[in-house]
């Protein structure tokens, strides 16, 4: 089975080509939808949390205030490195064991985990394929800004805490552009699908 890593900065539109390729009959998985499972009241990340955060970032049904959470970590370094060496390794062993699932499955040709901080953890070689999704940084930082209602200066920093897209581009097996209109993103993504579909 073709494993394929999803990959890209910060609103770059990684969510709309991983949904598009699902739409199309690949299975996808999605590491933030991992990591926002592993935090439920009572699951062990969620414990080794409260542990090193403290009581300040939590709603009142006991989960998890990911703008409360997000305020330290983009604003402490320390504080985002503690909070990875708790959700990484477990968001990982979930994908693994996916892949593992299907791979033994023996129902699909490829697979697909939507991954933003692929590079950032060194895990870009655990995949067959790395797909990165693509825009202009100017374009990158006005969805930021639109996305989560920050400045231009709080966007800045929270985009400069990944590799640069440019970077991981580079560093890609395909590059997905979102510079254009969805229909044309679209279209590079139902290409693409055809062209995995065929070569294998």
């Amino acid at each position: 089975m073709l494993t394929i890593a999803l990959t890209g900065g910060l609103a770059t539109g990684k969510s709309h080509v991983r949904a598009r390729i699902a739409t199309l009959g690949l299975p996808t998985i999605d590491a933030d939808t991992i990591a926002r499972e592993v935090v439920r009241p009572g699951e062990p990340a969620w414990r080794d949390i409260r542990q090193r955060f403290g009581n300040g970032i939590w709603k009142a049904d006991g989960s998890l205030n990911r703008t409360a959470l997000a305020a330290i970590i983009f604003s402490d370094e320390a504080a985002r490195k503690d909070l990875e060496s708790i959700l990484h390794p477990r968001v990982y062993s979930v994908i693994r064991n996916w892949l593992n699932e299907l791979a033994q499955a023996r129902t699909h040709r490829t697979a697909v985990a939507d991954i933003p901080l692929l590079y950032e953890t060194g895990h870009d070689d655990d995949f067959d394929k790395v797909i990165v999704v693509a825009c202009e940084l100017k374009t990158q930082l006005q969805r930021v800004m639109a996305r989560d209602g920050l400045s231009e200066e709080d966007a800045q920093h929270r985009i400069s805490v990944q590799i640069p897209t440019v970077q991981k581009a580079a560093r890609a097996d395909i590059v997905i552009s979102t510079e254009g209109t969805l229909k044309e993103t679209d279209a590079q993504v139902d290409r693409l699908v055809q062209e995995l579909d065929q070569a294998i």
